[in-house]
């Protein structure tokens, strides 16, 4: 699917429940200190904050979650506020609820360790496989990791290699360097 199809799919969708029912999973973007992510809000929450192509974000979503897909600010806007919030500083903690319907379940097991890792703090694939007892399958936490479809919601960028190294990051290791200055920055105790 092209862009342009992708475009003229979202306005056809708009215009088909404009003043009615919105649609199942609210679609879209976030341009922000990373780049562009793209977003996919489902009635249960936040299903999709990805660096990958809108058109490959559009096909998985609605592959996997629903096929009435558009636009809706009325969903999509409180993400974006929070991403905000949280690129300046000001959050810490993301309150929009995630849904993990795109991850397979041992991810969900991974990517939900990965949500209990504290903001400004970083851990290991060695500690996710421990904490998982899965202590020996770090190729797969990596492949868990690198497959999240909620980035920076989901603190992936908080997995670091156990020499300190950051690793591979979905959105690069600007990205993920970037990711991780915000936090240690807005965590320094004042006057620091």
């Amino acid at each position: 699917m092209s862009s342009n199809d992708l475009d003229a799919l979202l306005r056809v969708t708009s215009s088909t429940y404009r003043g009615e029912t919105p649609p199942d999973i609210a679609f879209g973007t976030y341009d922000g200190a990373v780049g562009r992510l793209v977003l996919a809000v489902t009635g249960k929450g936040i299903a999709a904050c990805s660096f990958e192509a809108e058109n490959d974000v559009y096909e998985l979503v609605s592959r996997h979650v629903g096929t009435f897909i558009g636009p809706d600010a009325r969903r999509l806007d409180p993400v974006r506020r929070e991403l905000d919030a949280y690129f300046s500083g000001r959050l810490r903690t993301f309150a929009t609820p995630v849904d993990l319907a795109l991850a397979t379940p041992f991810a969900r097991t991974v990517l939900q360790k990965t949500m209990a890792v504290p903001y400004g703090t970083t851990t290991t694939l060695e500690r996710i496989g421990e904490s998982i007892g899965r202590p020996r399958a770090l190729r797969a936490i990596g492949n868990a990791l690198a497959s999240n479809p909620v980035c920076v919601i989901v603190p992936c960028h908080r997995v670091v290699r156990e020499d300190g190294a950051l690793g591979d990051y979905a959105g690069g290791q600007h990205a993920k360097q970037h990711l991780l200055n915000v936090e240690r920055k807005a965590s320094a105790p004042a006057g620091r």
